[in-house]
């Protein structure tokens, strides 16, 4: 696991993508209001939290965002 596991690899969101601060402003606004998800402002596509995806315990291999063990 990352040493911040809230805070996705550059890997999974480039650190020079367009839209990185609204995307992580999103994320955090949804871990904060302990919601599992939050809409991805680009695509629109439904995108599981880093909190979510810590509590199944491992990664599932799907080339989730915000995976916390990506790049351990």
């Amino acid at each position: 696991m990352r040493v911040d596991p809230l805070r996705p690899s550059p890997s999974r969101l480039p650190l020079d993508h367009p839209r990185r601060t609204e995307i992580l402003a999103l994320h955090d606004a949804a871990v904060t209001a302990g919601e599992a998800t939050y809409l991805d402002p680009a695509t629109g596509y439904t995108v599981m939290t880093a909190a979510t995806l810590l509590a199944r315990g491992e990664c599932c291999g799907s080339g989730c965002r915000h995976c916390p063990w990506v790049d351990a």
